[in-house]
């Protein structure tokens, strides 16, 4: 799939957009955090 038609969402905490990833593929639907970063983030912070 090329870049450019790969679909994308918003962080849950930063708002950033990010692309899909092979790695996401079974749990895009669930995916809520651009990274590993964001997520713990959201965590301390109590958003997720």
């Amino acid at each position: 799939m090329p870049n450019q038609h790969l679909p994308t969402k918003p962080c849950a905490h930063c708002k950033r957009e990010f692309a899909w990833r092979k790695k996401w593929e079974r749990d895009w639907a669930r995916v809520k955090y651009c990274s590993k970063r964001c997520a713990a983030a959201a965590k301390a912070s109590g958003r997720g």
